[in-house]
């Protein structure tokens, strides 16, 4: 009596899902007053959730970025399709080490992918003296062009000027969070408009979350009254100056 093969077909994993990965070096060196490339990458790029977008937590809170926003102290949301501009902007007088976290994320909040990182700010080191060739020559600032026209607008002064601006910016803002976490948000208000002013998103989006009634519950304070229309009006100025998250935020305050 002939027996009975049995062939049982065991599905292939040649078609899964790749599982995305983020990439970047195990050491980032950022030096002070300099624009230091992060180089992140994540792949593959196909299949990966619509407005997924990374998270990196952990960096000094003077750091500022250069793309996305700041969603907590040290903590910043960067855009996927801005990963190959981003930088880190570090002001004069910073320096030390810090192990930062660098997670996918999806809209609703899931962790696809991790990495860590070292951030590293090295102590700055001065220019040599020019003494050593003769007499030193006497420092002499270049005067202000004015400010005529798009060449003006063009001319390296005003780069100077916008870089400068940045930093007294981070300043302001970092002042405004410090303020903050002391339960002064009058105080706080002011620092972030000021930062708001000079350019700064996140500040703008601090601003406004300080007004926000959606989002005073989170605030460690009593007492503090909401108004939506000023969160209105500066999650829009938020939105001017690239923060990813304010249409969301006007869109929950709604007919507030």
């Amino acid at each position: 009596m002939g027996g009975l093969a049995l062939v049982l077909l065991l599905p292939t994993t040649a078609g899964a899902q790749q599982r995305p990965v983020i990439t970047t070096a195990a050491r980032i060196l950022a030096p002070p007053t300099a624009r230091t490339p992060l180089a992140i990458a994540v792949s593959p790029d196909a299949g990966l959730p619509k407005n997924a977008y990374l998270r990196i937590r952990g960096l000094p809170q003077t750091v500022a970025l250069s793309e996305g926003h700041a969603i907590a102290p040290g903590v910043w949301a960067i855009p996927l399709t801005v990963l190959p501009v981003l930088a880190a902007i570090v002001p004069t007088g910073a320096q030390g080490t810090a192990e930062i976290s660098i997670d996918l994320v999806s809209l609703d909040g899931k962790v696809l992918a991790q990495t860590k990182a070292t951030f590293v700010i090295p102590v700055a080191i001065g220019p040599p003296a020019a003494a050593t060739l003769g007499p030193a020559a006497p420092t002499i600032s270049p005067p202000a062009l004015p400010q005529v026209g798009s060449a003006a607008l063009a001319s390296p002064p005003q780069t100077a000027s916008n870089q400068a601006d940045r930093e007294r910016a981070l300043s302001f803002y970092s002042k405004g969070e410090e303020v903050q976490k002391r339960g002064d948000v009058d105080a706080a208000r002011k620092f972030f408009e000021r930062a708001a002013d000079l350019g700064l998103a996140q500040a703008a989006m601090a601003l406004a979350t300080s007004y926000d009634p959606n989002e005073l519950s989170k605030l460690k304070v009593i007492g503090l009254q909401g108004n939506a229309a000023a969160a209105r009006k500066w999650y829009m100025r938020a939105a001017e100056l690239g923060a990813v998250d304010a249409g969301e935020r006007l869109r929950r305050l709604g007919g507030r």
